[in-house]
């Protein structure tokens, strides 16, 4: 019966029912608005009656715009849908689905329009969401595969014991060698095992002193067969409910507390300088690490020194290999240098802004080099906030010259003027992007892409 009356009338009616309807001829041309949306108020005017649907809407609507006029026209009596995106006169786009329908007898088409920007920012919010959650979801299982690998590679035996029941809930393959007579797996085995009568008593003891104080460490624990002399040390770790026991066992050649080092890290590394609350690191002729102090593992996101022993120093210092050879070349040439500015790269992917004074130590029986690093971050983050972002890019690339290879220099100076031109672009047009891509000479798809690129605004596309 609805279908029957005045499209007038038909219109007075089903407008509650949308956010907005227009009322055009068969073809397109506006005749009447209706708006009952506060939100589009602003964006719908009745500048719009007139015009032809075509004229207001944007060129890859202009299709599904020409169905919905000859599916209406065609098959009075039955809605037609169709998702047109409107064209605004401030160059703002908006989505909308209509719902046209051409009642009974009458030529008029009544356009039902429903906004879908609140749909669409929803619809962004979730693929947001949801790859947020695939990152974080790969980026845990590579910080666990890393921790698997570092588990079996390590050559101490660490064990992980459960707080309240006291077994061993994790064992890497050095713990079962060192503490189980036939070799087999540890793990569900009551804690302490594999040690004498006295040596059970004795880590017991440290596992109740790292109870009261977090962490401890005793010397001379026998084994069980009385042939072997451990150190062990233990730290106590609580997160929410649950508590474990983080416990190292190493021979007594070695030492399990190894602040003081062996008598060959001694050498290399005094309790001072591993002490010191700058990073310090050791390395031979060829920049491979010899000794490094806490400071160092904790820039560059390390459990122990073991994992840096042997390494070559540039895959931390430096965002290239050349960073390395002119800091050794330097030392070889004038013994020392002062105040060299690079960046630290972490094994987890953390970078920071360093300033590096390094020379020659005073080992007679072979040449190595005495690096000292000083996180700057926070200096250099301060001095670039007041300078503002054009010199602090010219500067970065200036420091980089003789470092890096020109061809790189150019292609980070031709992204930089990029960059800066199209955040003044934004700027100019009052972050509409559609004025700025006409600005530039670009389309839409080709600045989307450089502000994802450059991470301007977000990089976040426009719905359509």
């Amino acid at each position: 019966m609805l279908l029957r009356l005045d499209p007038k009338a038909s219109a007075q009616l089903l407008n509650k029912m949308a956010d907005f309807s227009l009322l055009l001829d068969e073809s397109g041309k506006v005749l009447e608005i209706a708006v009952n949306s506060d939100d589009l108020s602003g964006a719908i005017s009745d500048d719009w009656i007139g015009d032809n649907l075509l004229s207001i809407i944007t060129s890859e609507s202009a299709s599904r715009a020409n169905e919905l006029l000859q599916l209406a026209t065609a098959r009075p009596g039955t809605p037609v849908r169709r998702d047109i995106t409107h064209l605004l006169p401030d160059g703002a786009e908006l989505l909308v689905q209509y719902q046209a329908i051409c009642p009974i007898g009458h030529s008029e088409i009544l356009a039902l329009g429903q906004d879908m920007r609140p749909a669409a920012n929803l619809r962004q919010q979730l693929m947001n969401a949801q790859q947020a959650l695939e990152q974080e979801y790969w980026r845990l299982r590579q910080i666990e595969t890393r921790y698997r690998r570092l588990f079996e590679m390590v050559s101490d035996a660490i064990i992980v014991v459960e707080g309240d029941s006291m077994r061993v809930t994790e064992a890497n393959p050095e713990a079962s060698r060192l503490l189980s007579p036939d070799g087999r797996s540890i793990v569900g085995k009551p804690f302490p095992t594999g040690f004498d009568a006295g040596g059970n008593r004795a880590v017991a003891a440290l596992l109740a002193d790292a109870r009261s104080v977090g962490k401890g460490s005793t010397q001379g624990v026998g084994s069980a067969d009385g042939s072997h002399a451990f150190g062990v040390a233990a730290s106590y770790l609580r997160q929410g409910e649950e508590s474990r026991f983080l416990v190292r066992v190493s021979s007594e050649a070695g030492g399990a507390n190894e602040v003081s080092g062996g008598h060959g890290d001694q050498h290399y590394m005094q309790e001072t300088l591993r002490r010191a609350p700058d990073a310090v690191l050791i390395t031979d002729d060829d920049g491979r690490v010899l000794a490094a102090n806490k400071a160092f593992l904790d820039l560059a996101q390390l459990i122990s020194e073991d994992q840096a022993r042997g390494q070559s120093a540039d895959r931390w210092l430096g965002e290239s290999s050349v960073d390395l050879s002119v800091l050794l070349t330097n030392l070889r040439r004038n013994s020392s240098i002062k105040l060299f500015s690079t960046r630290l790269l972490g094994e987890l992917g953390a970078s920071s802004d360093v300033e590096i004074s390094a020379c020659n130590t005073a080992d007679p029986g072979a040449r190595t080099f005495a690096f000292f690093i000083r996180d700057v971050g926070r200096r250099v983050d301060s001095k670039h906030q007041s300078e503002g972002q054009l010199p602090r890019s010219i500067e970065k690339i200036s420091k980089r010259v003789g470092r890096v290879p020109l061809k790189e220099l150019v292609r980070e100076s031709t992204d930089i003027i990029e960059a800066l031109c199209i955040d003044a672009a934004l700027e100019l047009t009052h972050d509409n992007r559609a004025s700025a891509a006409e600005l530039l000479g670009l389309s839409r798809q080709s600045l989307y892409a450089k502000l994802r690129r450059y991470g301007i605004g977000g990089g976040q596309v426009d719905s359509e």
